[in-house]
């Protein structure tokens, strides 16, 4: 039965975008009915570029649709590092991070034995994505040292070990080096893969291979079935930056990418847009989906102030929220320990519940209001009622709710209002007119 699936979900995923242009996958409808959407209306989204399923043939997971017209999705980032490195502790936290919700992992290792970690996590039914430039970085010694045959070689390894989507930095290049001198930033470049392209690029004076030798990744990724996300290297890493000529430099050179890589099949989406003041988050998102026709877009936060440290994984669910309801169609989870330390179990589990509650905030305005929100209406209902069940029926985190709520001991009401709650008061003497 096991050999049955993984077939099937071959089918389904070797050369999406051409299947979905010539007819209807038959296997898309339970993935189109997940999301709420015909069969026909998905597939003509993936031709189109507005979803993708990032979901390499080589393994069996859940697959997950990204973009217009689906929920927002969570993704969760762990991974070892140099200052703790954990395998064990790495796969507890994937494992914490699926059970909060996660639609999706990312491994950022970049110590201990990355191949090994990476197989490990790969053995999970979830989508899984990598950054390649991470690793080849560390077999390399450093990025000066990097060569690009050894980042292709790394891609197409990770591409058959079952890695799901990739972010490749292809859009810091030598424009974007050019736009960051003329255009100083008080934070430079925090994205590590960014970084690690610039300084390839200051060591040799040569042109980022990703970019130089796009066609060629496209023939790699297109080869594996796997998902290319276009990644943020040049974005804003504090609010002071967020204006800078950087930033919308790689925006342009991701629109022009993002067409490249749906005209050769292969699926694609976007990053960004890093830390700005929350009243510029809705028109970068605009903007990254003007330029990029569409394309579905995947960001950290955004992070709207830079002096809430601690709380970052508030912070990213206010941008996120905002970002969702404009058209961001996957958030990234920040964790309370961003900026500070390696994230812990439980910080995984907090930051991946907040970010699904910024999913949430944007799914409603998505769907076109409270009044389309099944959900919303069911809880009215029952809180108008009292009905405490149906109540931790409709909420995102019940078990927790219900701790809560039990710890004064079962009651009809809360014990903030007691006998003097509002709402039982006006309905008893409403039921009593009536």
């Amino acid at each position: 039965m096991q050999n049955n699936k993984f077939q099937r979900q071959m089918v389904l995923m070797h050369a999406l975008i051409r299947q979905c242009r010539s007819g209807l996958p038959p296997e898309l409808e339970e993935i189109a009915l997940a999301e709420g959407l015909s069969p026909g209306r998905m597939a003509d989204a993936i031709a189109r570029g507005h979803i993708v399923i990032p979901a390499n043939p080589r393994r069996t997971i859940r697959p997950v649709a990204i973009g217009a017209g689906c929920r927002v999705k969570v993704n969760v980032n762990i991974g070892t590092s140099q200052g703790r490195c954990d395998p064990e502790l790495e796969m507890v936290k994937a494992e914490a991070a699926i059970g909060a919700g996660a639609d999706a992992l990312m491994d950022l290792s970049t110590a201990g034995d990355l191949k090994d970690i990476r197989r490990r996590i790969l053995s999970l039914p979830i989508a899984v994505g990598t950054v390649p430039i991470y690793e080849a970085v560390r077999r390399a010694g450093s990025a000066q040292d990097l060569t690009a045959d050894l980042l292709f070689s790394v891609i197409r390894e990770q591409c058959r070990e079952g890695v799901d989507f990739m972010t490749l930095h292809c859009g810091v290049n030598r424009d974007a080096l050019q736009a960051l001198n003329l255009d100083p930033r008080v934070m430079g470049v925090v994205s590590r893969g960014g970084a690690f392209h610039i300084a390839w690029m200051v060591a040799t004076g040569e042109e980022n291979p990703l970019y130089a030798e796009y066609d060629y990744l496209l023939e790699i990724l297109a080869e594996a079935d796997v998902t290319l996300s276009l990644g943020d290297g040049m974005r804003p890493g504090a609010l002071i930056d967020s204006g800078k000529l950087a930033k919308m430099t790689e925006y342009l050179t991701l629109g022009r990418l993002s067409h490249r890589a749906q005209n050769a099949d292969v699926q694609r989406m976007i990053e960004g847009p890093g830390h700005m003041p929350i009243n510029e988050v809705a028109w970068n998102v605009k903007a990254i989906k003007e330029v990029t026709e569409n394309a579905p877009l995947y960001l950290l936060g955004p992070l709207v102030t830079d002096i809430a440290t601690g709380y970052d994984h508030v912070v990213g669910a206010i941008g996120g929220a905002i970002a969702a309801s404009a058209g961001a169609d996957f958030l990234c989870m920040v964790s309370p320990a961003e900026h500070l330390a390696l994230p812990n179990k439980e910080e995984i589990i907090e930051g991946t519940r907040v970010a699904r509650i910024a999913a949430h905030v944007g799914d409603i305005v998505r769907r076109g209001g409270a009044s389309e929100s099944p959900e919303e209406i069911r809880m009215a209902y029952a809180r108008r009622d009292l009905d405490w069940d149906a109540q931790y029926a409709e909420m995102l985190f019940p078990e927790y709710a219900q701790q809560i709520h039990d710890r004064d001991s079962e009651r009809e009401t809360c014990s903030m209002c007691g006998d003097l709650c509002a709402v039982k008061m006006v309905r008893d003497l409403l039921q009593k007119k009536e």
